[in-house]
């Protein structure tokens, strides 16, 4: 059985075969990635995040410590330095960590706001003075009950 490429094989002098390929779908095992707008997965977020943030703010003033003690026995200038740049950092993952409060609330908002809010809109279909004459009515029929 003579195929296609006959004359290519003859030309690079090798022989080439006809392999079958399978070519029905075969399903993989693999299960979707999990969303990270899970509440379960938030508050765990959440509780690594602040957990790791005083960890940080509590090394910090440790070594802050270490270097305002360093500092002034050696008065060295760049000691100080070292510890304003410290107590900079230290104020700057304070304030992460508020951050990660609000950040949190917002989401929290988010979920509860999710909630459609329905508009009902309400159609008069007659002549202007079917409108009046049903508002008189109304009128009136409000005012007599009070």
């Amino acid at each position: 059985m003579k195929n296609n490429y006959d004359n290519l094989d003859e030309a690079l002098n090798v022989e080439s075969s006809i392999v079958e390929v399978d070519k029905t779908p075969k399903s993989l095992d693999v299960a979707p990635p999990k969303s990270a707008s899970k509440p379960e997965d938030i508050k765990k977020d959440y509780d690594y995040t602040r957990a790791n943030l005083y960890s940080l703010i509590e090394k910090g003033q440790e070594t802050l410590n270490g270097i305002m003690e360093l500092a002034s026995e050696g008065g060295s200038p760049r000691a100080y330095e070292v510890a304003g740049q410290l107590i900079k950092s230290v104020a700057d993952t304070t304030d992460k960590l508020m951050d990660l409060q609000k950040k949190v609330k917002e989401v929290d908002e988010e979920s509860v706001s999710k909630t459609s809010s329905v508009t009902n809109n309400a159609v008069f279909i007659g002549s202007t003075s079917d409108l009046s004459k049903m508002l008189k009515k109304g009128f009136l029929d409000s005012n007599s009950e009070k």
